[in-house]
């Protein structure tokens, strides 16, 4: 299906790994052309270099920390117009009520809540000043599940639900669309990491980390190309009349 996503602008924040780097890779294919943010220079120039190299786009990087709000301004300035947002950076630590530091707890919040909220506040004007745009927000499901062994994160991700669903009910009077995805386990070096982690506190053995899966439904995790193809369709004209709206993917129920 052609998406009729050619010549679009986009920006991905988190777009040097995983579910960012992904949806890069969808989009390229679709002939968008990409602004890459993320933290770590080295990483987006090695993404950079490997979507140059799957299509013929243009694919530009920011290097930034989008837990403060200067340098949201500063990357939504750098970035000039664009027709589509991806809000993906951000993760958020795991941990209980008192388990989880207040310095810590803000430090997640200031880069994933706020980050995403003040990012959307300094594209969303020009986008209604055009009158064109769409802001896809890939949050998570554990802001529908209510972990309290991830507090922060169920909480933050809550937030941003609510957020996204306020934004996309107002957002159709200036013709742009708001939307939301929330990933359940996606295979990614996080995923690997804090199933190691729980593998050694109920297995006793962090290296059978992949054994968890197989409870998961079709007996595996998503994959960060299973998200990359709905962000890409959710941002697209064949999505065109969705805004306000959350996709959970997450198998089933995992």
């Amino acid at each position: 299906m052609d998406l009729q996503l050619a010549g679009k602008r986009v920006l991905i924040t988190g777009g040097s790994k995983g579910i960012g780097r992904a949806s890069a890779e969808v989009l390229a294919d679709e002939g968008c052309d990409l602004i890459l943010v993320a933290r770590d220079p080295g990483a987006l120039e090695e993404a950079a270099s490997a979507v140059r190299a799957r299509r013929q786009v243009n694919v530009r990087v920011i290097s930034a920390d989008l837990s403060d709000d200067a340098t949201v301004r500063r990357v939504a300035g750098e970035a000039g117009e664009i027709d589509v947002l991806v809000n993906n950076a951000g993760a958020i630590p795991p941990g209980n009520l008192t388990g989880v530091d207040d310095a810590t707890w803000r430090r997640a919040w200031d880069l994933k809540v706020f980050g995403f909220i003040s990012l959307c506040r300094a594209v969303y004007p020009a986008m209604a000043a055009r009158r064109a745009g769409v802001i896809v927000n890939v949050i998570g499901a554990a802001g529908e599940r209510f972990d309290p062994n991830y507090i922060v994160g169920s909480a933050g991700n809550a937030s941003l639900m609510a957020f996204t669903r306020a934004l996309g009910k107002a957002a159709p009077a200036d013709n742009i669309r708001v939307v939301g995805i929330n990933p359940g386990p996606i295979a990614t070096a996080r995923l690997e990491m804090l199933s190691r982690k729980r593998a050694e506190q109920q297995l006793g053995d962090a290296e059978r980390w992949r054994e968890l899966f197989s409870k998961m439904p079709f007996g595996r995790a998503g994959t960060p190309e299973e998200i990359g193809n709905a962000v890409a369709f959710l941002a697209s004209p064949r999505s065109g009349y969705t805004s306000g709206t959350i996709l959970t993917i997450d198998g089933g129920g995992a």
